[in-house]
């Protein structure tokens, strides 16, 4: 980013209350271009925050830019560089999928040729090309998720903000939708998303925000943030799988050389596996809840909010 170039994102001292709930409390965040993920668990304000980015709900207090804009004072500037899909549905059920993507071209003030070929351009792009004449209705819920994210993009947006976006996909469909966010990001439109999802965080995100309970708690690169909960560690187990010992390494091979001569003088039998911190084990450390697994997770109705 260029020095003339505004942050993506910059807020300083954020508020937010419903009556005597403080869901969001002196919140600090400052992000470049790029992918970000913001985690958190459950009521930690998520949702809260992006909305108040994406200028849905006023703040109540602290200094915002988004885009170099105040959502508050440029909100309809604002709002033609962004979009925002959300955890609920905003498609007609009634319409194709070709004719809802071209609704919101059309919405969008692209003319109505334009508006069919990018909504046939992103079908393409997000493995729907062959139900484009398909009721929306007749589409399985993992089909109607990339439907909603691919409507957020019909206007090209500078900026794309997704609230949990791969709930309820299959594993296929997820990195399928990864994929499809580098592409975006490679091709100059930034991306925040929150997720519950760490390896998503792990696999997209060049920077990770963590809220727990109204406030930024931790930030920083998936590895910057591993490296809070330590560093590498040898993990010595016996013949039925008990864990006998975990040693400290700095991670080098010398340093892991040194230990595995001293331990292999002891415990010739025993097995060893290096261990490295996870984005789960930061997460529960600085929030005290584990994260839902991307695997195990049960889907839920999905659908977006696009502005």
């Amino acid at each position: 980013m260029s020095p003339s170039t505004p942050a993506l994102i910059r807020a300083h001292g954020l508020t937010k209350s419903y009556g005597d709930r403080h869901v969001l409390q002196d919140v600090d965040l400052t992000l470049p271009h790029g992918i970000h993920a913001l985690l958190g668990p459950n009521g930690a304000g998520k949702t809260t925050l992006i909305k108040i980015l994406s200028t849905l709900i006023p703040r109540d207090g602290g200094e915002l830019q988004v885009l170099g804009l105040d959502p508050a004072r440029g909100r309809r500037a604002l709002q033609s560089r962004i979009s925002l899909t959300g955890q609920f549905a905003a498609v007609d059920g009634t319409l194709s999928a070709l004719e809802n993507l071209e609704m919101l071209g059309r919405l969008f003030g692209l003319d109505a040729t334009t508006a069919r070929v990018r909504g046939r351009e992103l079908l393409e792009r997000f493995e729907l090309a062959e139900f484009q004449r398909t009721r929306t209705s007749s589409l399985s819920g993992g089909m109607r998720r990339k439907l909603d994210i691919a409507a957020g993009l019909m206007s090209r947006p500078h900026l794309v903000f997704l609230d949990e976006p791969t709930t309820g996909l299959d594993t296929r469909s997820r990195r399928v939708l990864w994929e499809e966010l580098r592409t975006l990001a490679e091709q100059g439109t930034s991306i925040l998303l929150t997720t519950q999802y760490l390896e998503e965080a792990d696999a997209l995100a060049q920077q990770i925000r963590v809220l727990h309970e109204g406030r930024i708690v931790a930030g920083g690169t998936a590895e910057e943030l591993k490296r809070l909960v330590g560093g590498t560690v040898l993990r010595v187990t016996g013949d039925g799988g008990e864990v006998l010992e975990e040693i400290a390494t700095t991670g080098t091979s010398e340093d892991l050389a040194v230990h595995l001569v001293e331990v292999a003088s002891r415990l010739p039998r025993a097995d060893i596996a290096l261990h490295r911190p996870t984005l789960d084990e930061v997460f529960l450390q600085l929030t005290g809840h584990t994260a839902v697994s991307s695997e195990s997770a049960p889907p839920h109705p999905t659908a977006p909010l696009h502005i």
